[in-house]
């Protein structure tokens, strides 16, 4: 399909989904639709409305503000224990979901897929639940003693009820002589999970990194970074690392997937920040800049032609010593990738894809398509903000339908209009297009596959895809647009 008639189809399928709504809802969702091409001046990644409130009474795909501080920045940090205070549903529900991969033995020494709760009760709301928390802290120490420090992440009720996490964790800091963190990221605050990034990133900057305690005694390189905003799932910080270490770099610091509090704190000797999701972590990076002088970077490790570029540009930071080694790490990969795309491109070549995830992937991965000729027809971001779609418009392609906050209906009508090849999204919308015959893959915690960073992995992004796409099941069923019409 050429550009200009795929951009007509893509607004015509925004004045479609407007068409049915009440004037006032249509006129605020149409400022979070819109199209864009490579070349256009001032498109839709320029003026997309974004971290704004949903529109009530329609069913959102974000996350909480606890979600995206338990869930995301702080749960992986593996030596450290993290409560959920609040009603057991939430810590049950954020547990182990993400596929947060981690070295060490759970239950002595790493804790992040166990489920440590307060467990309120009718009688904890009516009466506040400090005592409570106080009482569980001291468990925790009893039963764990090897943990490294514990952060409470607050639920909705806290919020409400007014229970001081604070005094409390202060109290058990100065008992136990171990981190002790608060972290007030109830869910109901903010417009998104995108809230609770900041909230907690901030409580990193205020707990975390004024412990120089672990930072004494660091001998520091020149070649020293540390590895920001990976939440390791499915491997993808490890298969990372490798690369970077490959290239004459040291990697001081891995968080938070797989990371321990010593890394966090020794964090501010790195010579350079490689941020990954710059959504969740852009915060604190910039913080360790004006704080500690530390500057930082985004790369992008989903497939060969990023990979590439992002090694190219964090080797010309430190120099011919280092660029030369990447040049030869790149040369190392390359007929191994060349294989790759050589076995699956005639396969999903000319493919369309609709892409629909939160923090970074609905930009990052459109690269990784496209080396295997695929066309991203579609992308938008759960949680994200008027920075990253203007991010996003680098990675266009070719005309591009972007969607912001998009609801059920409305993903649900685009697919069906514009007759993508793939969906690739979240959990909570995968049975929907595969139960109308339609191939998906999970783009946010990789299927229960992965590794999908960099040049080794990119093989296992190929053949999962392949496998989405070509499986002889689609054979069995089919998409709404190829069933014959009722009475036909």
């Amino acid at each position: 399909m050429a550009n200009e008639e795929l951009e007509a189809l893509q607004k015509e399928a925004i004045e479609e989904v407007l068409s049915v709504y009440p004037a006032k809802a249509a006129k605020n969702r149409a400022k979070h639709l819109g199209v864009d091409t490579p070349e256009g001046v001032k498109g839709a990644c320029d003026k997309t409305r974004s971290n704004k409130q949903t529109v009530p009474g329609v069913m959102s795909q974000r996350g909480c503000a606890y979600a995206g501080s338990k869930g995301v920045v702080w749960g992986p940090i593996k030596d450290m224990i993290h409560i959920s205070h609040g009603p057991v549903g939430c810590g049950q529900y954020s547990r182990a979901g993400r596929r947060n991969y981690y070295i060490g033995t759970t239950g002595v020494d790493t804790f992040v897929t166990m489920n440590f709760t307060t467990d309120f009760s009718e009688n904890d709301i009516v009466f506040g639940g400090d005592i409570k928390l106080k009482k569980a802290l001291g468990e925790i120490d009893e039963l764990f003693p090897l943990n490294n420090g514990i952060s409470i992440q607050s639920e909705c009720p806290i919020g409400l009820i007014g229970d001081d996490i604070q005094a409390v964790a202060k109290v058990h800091k100065k008992e136990s002589d171990k981190p002790t963190i608060a972290v007030s990221c109830e869910g109901f605050r903010g417009v998104s999970q995108s809230l609770g990034h900041h909230i907690a990133n901030d409580m990193i900057r205020d707990e975390v990194m004024p412990d120089a305690s672990h930072r004494q005694n660091f001998e520091s390189t020149d070649f020293d970074v540390a590895i920001i905003g990976d939440y390791n799932i499915g491997g993808d910080a490890w298969a990372s690392r490798i690369l970077l270490e490959e290239m004459g770099l040291r990697v001081i610091a891995q968080w938070s997937g797989d990371a321990t509090y010593k890394e966090m704190a020794i964090a501010p000797k790195a010579k350079l920040n490689l941020l990954h999701c710059y959504r969740s972590m852009n915060y604190i990076s910039r913080h360790m800049e004006q704080e500690f002088g530390i500057p930082w970077m985004e790369y992008n490790f989903f497939g060969p032609s990023k990979t590439t570029e992002s090694l190219r540009k964090i080797a010309e930071f430190f120099g011919p010593e280092v660029q030369e080694k990447t040049e030869a790490v790149i040369a190392k990969y390359t007929k191994m990738t060349d294989e790759v795309i050589a076995k699956y491109r005639p396969k999903l070549e000319g493919k369309k894809v609709m892409l629909y995830v939160g923090g970074l992937r609905p930009r990052h991965v459109i690269g990784a398509y496209e080396d295997l000729g695929m066309e991203v027809i579609g992308t938008g971001y759960e949680f994200g903000h008027g920075d990253d779609y203007k991010r996003t418009k680098e990675d266009l392609g070719r005309a591009t339908l972007i969607y912001d906050d998009v609801n059920e209906y409305e993903l649900e009508a685009f697919v069906k209009k514009l007759k993508p090849d793939l969906v690739a999204s979240g959990v909570k919308e995968k049975y929907v297009f595969q139960k109308m015959g339609l191939p998906f893959r999970q783009m946010h915690s990789w299927d229960y596959s992965g590794p999908y960073h960099g040049y080794d992995a990119f093989a296992i992004f190929a053949k999962d895809m392949d496998l989405a796409m070509n499986s002889p099941v689609w054979s069995h069923t089919k998409a709404p647009w190829d069933k014959e019409e009722v009475g036909a």
